[in-house]
């Protein structure tokens, strides 16, 4: 199947490494040019030079998203740099994990800029180019919470949802200008986010993380975590003129971990 990503401009968020890394991956992989961004120059040199063996164009350039000014920036260079923005992949670390006594007012505002606000700067920011050329697709990484909460995540619980209602809210406003807006949800995707919270699970119940790990397998149909490129190549699908009838939805990448309809 022909994808017709060949020359199309993707912007992907946070993806010197994890999960937006393995979209920009894929986005190259298909021929893509895709701007990749993080806080770390290091890493994302890394990252760039693993990803120029592959058929795109691969930039980068550093970006904190919690700061509108960096965002403003990201956009106007992808631009200047490739012409246009055909695609955005907002995404967004983990904020950490804690309860409603125990998180403070500066941990919410924190996660709410991190994981929520940063996407609506993104594509407030976006939307100019993709309205003029009448077409786009952004795509929202979130997570298996936005459908099953997850237990100790309170604040990942609370801004992954409000991500998927900015989603279906902006699907319906902007499908007019054929802007396609979808929210992707991974479960158990082998990252270094999942080795972080199965180390403070193991720390918390005198586990081993393997031990933890082999718990969390258990709740998994396919009895596994799934792989980076695995999630990268749907996102990659979802960004494609391949698919171009979906829009406002809600996918989960989990291995058939959420057992709600």
């Amino acid at each position: 199947m022909d994808l017709g990503l060949n020359g199309k401009v993707a912007l992907v968020a946070a993806s010197s490494k994890g999960l937006g890394k393995a979209c920009a991956m894929e986005l190259a992989r298909e021929g893509a040019y895709v701007m990749i961004t993080g806080r770390k120059e290091a890493e994302l040199q890394k990252a760039k030079q693993e990803m120029d063996q592959l058929a795109g164009k691969v930039e980068y350039l550093v970006c904190d998203i919690t700061k509108s000014g960096d965002i403003s920036y990201a956009v106007e260079t992808t631009v200047k740099r490739f012409g246009k923005i055909d695609i955005l992949i907002n995404n967004a670390g983990g904020p950490p994990p804690g309860s409603v006594e125990t998180l403070t007012d500066e941990q919410w505002y924190k996660s709410f800029e991190l994981n929520l606000l940063s996407y609506i700067r993104f594509i407030r920011e976006v939307l100019p180019y993709m309205k003029e050329q009448k077409s786009g697709r952004i795509i929202n990484l979130a997570s298996s919470s936005v459908k099953q909460p997850i237990p100790g995540l309170l604040l990942s619980n609370t801004f992954r949802t409000g991500i998927v209602g900015l989603a279906k809210t902006l699907s319906q406003e902007l499908a007019p200008y054929n802007i396609l807006v979808n929210t992707v949800s991974p479960g158990r995707i082998a990252t270094d986010r999942i080795k972080e919270l199965d180390g403070n699970r193991a720390e918390k119940t005198g586990k081993t993380i393997e031990q933890v790990a082999e718990e969390a397998h258990k709740g998994i149909p396919l009895g596994r975590d799934g792989d980076v490129e695995e999630f990268g190549r749907t996102v990659t699908f979802l960004a494609s003129s391949a698919s171009s009838y979906t829009t406002g939805v809600s996918l989960l990448i989990d291995g058939g971990m959420v057992k709600g309809i």
